[in-house]
This record gives C-alpha cells, sequence and structure tokens, in this order.
C-alpha cells in the first residue's frame, strides 16, 4: 500500500481550515509533518505519550514540540494539548511482553494506545481528522500503524488520515529540520524497554 499517496488523495478532498489533530512523539517527528500539513489544515497536536516512562525525558521533549510550534511557520497556528500522562497505563499494557523487543507484538500494542486515544479526543473535540507522526520513524511499522488507525474508523466519527511520513525524504527533512532549529533528537523510541535495547546496542559496538 502506498499510504503516501492515498494521504495526498485524501488531502485533495479537503476544504482549507479542515481540522487534523496530529499525535506526535518529540519534536523532530513533528517538524517534517507539521510542514507538510500545515498548509492544509488546522492542526492540534496531541502529546500523549504514557510510553515514555522517564518524566524528565518526557518533559524534556515535550519542551521541544512546544519550541517547535513557536518557530516553524505554518498557514494555521498550530496548537498544543498535552494528554494525560500515567505510565502505568503503559506498563499495564505491556505486562507479559517486557522481554520482546523493538518492532515486537509489544509495539504493536503501544501504537494502538496511543492512536486510540487520539481518535477518542479527536471525536470528543470535534476533529475532522486524526493522524500520527509516529510513521515518520525507519524504526516504526508503517502498514501496522496504518492498520490501527483504519480500524478506528468504524468506531469514531473523526477519519483517520493515512500517512507515510518517510515518503519524499521525509526522515532526512526531519534531520535537517532539527538542525535548522536546534531541537534534541532522542536515541530510543522511548520506554525503558526502547532504552534497554539501545544501551545493550551501544555496549555491543564498544
Amino acid at each position: 500500500m502506498n499510504y503516501d499517496l492515498m494521504m495526498e488523495d485524501q488531502i485533495k478532498k479537503c476544504v482549507p481550515g479542515t481540522k487534523l489533530l496530529l499525535h506526535v512523539c518529540c519534536g523532530p517527528c513533528s517538524s517534517t509533518c507539521l510542514e507538510r500539513l500545515g498548509n492544509h489544515f488546522e492542526i492540534s497536536i496531541l502529546y500523549y505519550n504514557p510510553n515514555i516512562t522517564d518524566e524528565i525525558e518526557y518533559k524534556k521533549r515535550i519542551d521541544e514540540v512546544n519550541k517547535l510550534i513557536s518557530l516553524l511557520e505554518t498557514k494555521y497556528p498550530v496548537k498544543l494539548i498535552e494528554g494525560r500522562y500515567d505510565p502505568k497505563e503503559f506498563f499495564d499494557m505491556a505486562k507479559g511482553m517486557e522481554d520482546l523487543p523493538e518492532r515486537s507484538e509489544r509495539c504493536y500494542k503501544c501504537y494502538s494506545l496511543r492512536l486510540e486515544e487520539t481518535a477518542k479526543v479527536a471525536d470528543e473535540l470535534g476533529f475532522d481528522y486524526f493522524a500520527t507522526s509516529l510513521t515518520l520513524s525507519p524504526y516504526k511499522k508503517t502498514d501496522w500503524l496504518n492498520e490501527i488507525g483504519e480500524s478506528l474508523n468504524n468506531k469514531y466519527k473523526c477519519t483517520y488520515l493515512y500517512s507515510d511520513f518517510k515518503k519524499k525524504n521525509g526522515y532526512k527533512r526531519s534531520i535537517e529540520l532539527s538542525k535548522e532549529f536546534d531541537l534534541y533528537r532522542q536515541d530510543y523510541c522511548g520506554c525503558v524497554y526502547s532504552k534497554r535495547d539501545y544501551l545493550e546496542r551501544i555496549k555491543d559496538r564498544d
């Protein structure tokens, strides 16, 4: 499936000022998404990431999102909605899957947790579409994310915006924008398990 073309087809059908709730995980991943969508949608960002189990890291990332939206020029002002922060939600979801690697069933469940919350909030606040910046990362399974988003169309009134923000050199562009706006780029996804795996990889290289 070419999710990038599917997104473009959806955008063509949108009238100016269509409202989009964009789930984001960090400033760098947000950058490309906002640059690409900012002239088509009236965007609000949902920062809902209970998987980031280090509170200092959590706050650092949301500060970078705030920094980005204050600097990046878009047709419509971008607003930030901070979701609830309760790491217990993530740990309850991950129970029994602690030893699985990244890109495993645990990650699928984590995608589902965050995307469903995004769809729920979008529905409650009257947004037309919802989407996620997670498809920018080459370490995330784009098929899974779009599959989950599509499944939520049947449960909520808002519509999932398909995406594969890696297309058109999206990830490379996020690195360029991170340098331009001096954004902090983290080395792991966010949860204690991804940090564990990252530290093990670093150790193996030494």
